[in-house]
């Protein structure tokens, strides 16, 4: 049986000047394989990857590995406690109102320099030097001074140079009601189809903030650097959102079926020794990221979610119904809202009640079959 390690470290500290920690787990391979590095819990309310994590450690115990896999619950502590009465609003930091999730560095900036020291090294040592100097230029940016560093890019630095000694990063979330989904850089599109998950979005080369991007981009665009310089490398590091389903609850038995599909994944990436997982057989679609549409409330009101998550929509069908009670002797008080174009239904809001303008789905057009 693996043994499991854990190590508490500081991301902060609070108001009463008391550190801020989080649990980081560890199993230890046999050096063989490509580390991996999987976290939960960035945004407050997306509990599920903490049951998905316990699975994944429960089985992990029993299963020989080829390389170090470190775990991270509850990697945003102050997003986990932000309540207000029943509902957790950790999505943004309270005090600058920034997406949690949008706080990592991007790193681009180390890669010509690093290209024309590396022309010739053999890509074993391109690896190691180029994780190694990302750890180092996130650990130099948590050593600057410390009035210079907010909150949330404190913490999301320290998630952060966990993640650059890792191959495989995984950055579980849930929507607000929402279906599986996995968001995967375009050049591990083939790798998509080892998740247990029916919706991949494919994402460009392009740093917004996230965990994934900050990831995968400077591996990427190192590819790319040394492509330009006439030498082809590939693309040494695997960094995927996965979306779990819905926030603000968890289900232990779903969370023991996703914590399977990970497993899928990481058997195929030969992180694990005589795995008995696999993929299942479904019918899995991928859309590209700019095919990604969202659907604003055309009105205010209160609102029936009617289109079935997951669902293949034609255009003109039914999505949803408002209802304008303050307009009931003044016109119509129900209204049916319509999807344009053929669409596959991601997610939606999670509260009736919407404002003209909110967000009520997301949607997959321009679909294909991967």
């Amino acid at each position: 049986m693996n043994q499991v390690y854990q190590e508490n470290i500081q991301v902060g500290e609070v108001a009463n000047g008391l550190p801020l920690t989080i649990p980081v787990y560890r199993i230890k391979g046999n050096g063989t394989g490509p580390k991996v590095y999987i976290q939960a819990n960035m945004h407050g309310a997306e509990v599920q990857g903490n049951a998905v994590i316990y699975q994944l450690l429960e089985q992990l115990k029993q299963q020989p590995l080829t390389a170090d896999i470190t775990l991270v619950p509850y990697a945003n502590p102050i997003g986990c406690n932000q309540k207000s009465g029943e509902f957790t609003l950790g999505r943004f930091d309270p005090i600058t109102g920034v997406n949690w999730n949008r706080m990592y560095h991007n790193h681009d900036a180390l890669i010509e320099l690093f290209v024309e020291q590396h022309l010739e090294s053999p890509i074993s040592d391109i690896k190691q030097q180029f994780h190694a100097l990302l750890v180092e230029k996130t650990q130099n940016l948590l050593n600057g001074p410390a009035h210079s560093i907010n909150t949330g890019k404190r913490i999301a630095l320290n998630l952060q140079r966990l993640a650059h000694n890792a191959d495989i990063v995984l950055d579980l979330h849930t929507g607000p009601i929402s279906a599986k989904h996995l968001y995967c850089p375009e050049y591990a599109q083939s790798s998509a189809s080892y998740f247990d998950i029916p919706h991949t979005l494919l994402i460009p080369n392009e740093f917004d903030g996230a965990l994934d991007e900050a990831s995968f981009c400077p591996w990427w665009g190192l590819s790319d650097a040394f492509k330009a310089r006439g030498r082809e490398i590939p693309i040494l590091v695997e960094a995927f959102t996965v979306e779990l389903g819905s926030q603000e609850k968890i289900d232990l038995a779903q969370a023991a079926e996703d914590a399977q599909g990970i497993l899928s994944y990481l058997t195929h990436k030969e992180v694990l020794l005589n795995s008995p997982y696999k993929p299942k057989p479904m019918k899995r679609f991928a859309c590209m990221l700019k095919d990604y549409k969202a659907y604003y409330a055309p009105m205010g009101g209160m609102v029936e979610y009617s289109a079935e998550l997951g669902a293949h929509l034609k255009a003109g069908e039914p999505i949803a119904y408002i209802l304008r009670m303050e307009r009931y002797l003044a016109e119509e008080p129900l209204h049916t809202l319509t999807i344009e174009q053929d669409a596959i239904a991601i997610l939606h809001f999670a509260s009736a009640s919407v404002n003209q303008g909110t967000e009520l789905y997301k949607f997959f057009t321009h679909y294909f079959e991967l």
